[in-house]
Order: C-alpha cells, then structure tokens, then sequence
C-alpha cells in the first residue's frame, strides 16, 4: 500500500511566510520518499483556506518526482471548460503528475459564496465530468474547443470521492479511481465500497483524509466531528490501522499531517 500526504495549510509558525511552509513541506514529502502530496478544496468554512490549483502550481516548481492531487476538488461550483483548463495547466507544469480527486461538494455554505446551486450537485456532476474530459480531448463543448498542450491530450487521471452507493461506485470503476473519505466514512464503508468497486472493475482505491497527530496534546482538527478512520493515536496502534487498510485491499492512504508540525512526517515514514 502507498502512502501519501495531504496538508491543509493554516496559519504558519512564527517567522515562516506561507511559501516557505508549504514549499519546505513539499520538499520533505518527496525527498521521505511519499508517493505523493495532496491538497484539499474548501473556502467559505469560516477560515482562510487556499485554492488548490494555485497552491499545486508552486509545488510544481519546488517538486519533480511525487504525485500532486486534490482530495477532492469540488466540481459543481466551478464552470467546466475554465476548470479543465486549469487542472490541464497544473498537469503541464507537473510534467503529468497531477491525480484530479473530484466530488460533489458536501458544504453549502461554499455553493452559496458563489451563487452555485447545492441541490442539484450530484445530478450535475457526470455531465461536467463529461464537458472536462471534452476539453482534455481538444472537443467542443459551448464553443470554439480549448487548444490542448501537447503532453496533456486526455487529462490527468480522475478519481471520484463518494459514498458506496452503487452508482457512485461504477462512475468511479468508469474513471481512475475510488477515494473513500477517512473523516466521514467508517471501516465498514471502506470495506463494503471497496468490494462492490472491484465487482464493478475499479483499479485504484484511495482513502483519503486520514488525520495523524502523535503529539501527547493533538490539536483540534479543521472538522469538528469523531473520526472513525484516523492515526490520531499511539505509534503502535497507527502501524495496526495502516496494516488493517492495507489488509483490505487499499491502495493508498492519504495521510494529514499537522500543518504546524512537519516533523511527524518523519514519524509516519518509520511506521511504513
């Protein structure tokens, strides 16, 4: 099973601007030996937050070898056309290394910041999924079709994040992979959604958003709820729950690190 990292940037330690935290924490991810670092998608939660595909741009410059994703972005608020463009521009300048985690949305309040319609978001997204992958192929979607870069023909690999619904579940075989979310699903879901997405073919199967704080006081985390599948815990009792993931069949876990601690991610490379 791979391993890699998600942060969720906050305010940096004293005497760190933001560039220098997150670039030195890109750094150390790929130099670890991580398979990759990723980024989440939020903006109207009531903290500052930064937005990914800009974010991923500047980790471009300061990494070569790992992965960059999103886990996940979230499509409904974005209109197609200009998001495919942008994941394609992030996808150049990575030389490829962009893995696109895509999903609905969960959070009203960031549709409502930009006048997106919450309710309609899961009968909108396959078609905008659809209009993405058009532009990625040098298609016409509304109008004249986008140019694409040589190297980037067909776009980076998407992976949905979603409930083990089935139609989710075969959207998500029909694409690059399955991200399972460690806040909101329990080990129960993750073992039944992974079995109904290899009945249905799927390859790759995430799970995402895995909070890790091995400190005597563990900082609160951004989501104010118990979560289930978390490494939030003694160093001994992590290896067992990254070993019980790996024993099911996952691919990949997605670690978040504390963001004002990157020393722990020297920890998390001991237990794999």
């Amino acid at each position: 099973m791979r391993v890699g990292i998600v942060t969720i940037p906050r305010d940096p330690p004293p005497g760190k601007t933001m560039i220098e935290q997150v670039t030195a924490l890109a750094r150390k991810v790929e130099d670890l030996g991580f398979h990759g670092l990723w980024i989440t998608d939020a903006f109207a939660r009531g903290r500052p937050t930064l937005d990914p595909y800009t974010l991923l741009g500047a980790l471009c410059a300061v990494t070569s070898r790992i992965e960059l994703g999103t886990c996940v972005v979230q499509v409904p608020i974005r209109h197609p056309v200009e998001h495919a463009h942008r994941a394609q521009t992030v996808n150049l300048l990575s030389n490829g290394r962009l893995r696109l985690g895509v999903g609905t949305g969960s959070t009203k309040h960031d549709f409502d910041a930009v006048q997106a319609d919450y309710e309609t978001r899961f009968k909108v997204l396959p078609g905008m999924l659809a209009d993405m992958q058009k532009v990625w192929a040098g298609e016409p979607v509304h109008g004249p079709a986008l140019s694409v870069w040589p190297g980037t023909e067909g776009g980076p690999p998407v992976m949905l994040g979603a409930w083990r619904s089935q139609r989710w579940i075969n959207l998500a075989a029909s694409l690059q992979g399955w991200i399972a979310s460690g806040i909101h699903s329990t080990w129960e879901d993750v073992d039944i959604g992974l079995k109904m997405y290899r009945a249905a073919g799927g390859k790759r199967a995430i799970v995402a958003n895995i909070f890790a704080d091995f400190r005597p006081n563990p900082a609160p985390t951004v989501v104010n709820r118990h979560l289930t599948i978390s490494l939030i815990c003694s160093q001994a009792e992590a290896r067992e729950r990254l070993k019980r993931l790996e024993q099911m069949g996952i691919d990949d876990a997605l670690v978040v690190v504390p963001f004002d601690d990157p020393d722990q991610l020297e920890i998390i490379r001991g237990l794999i």
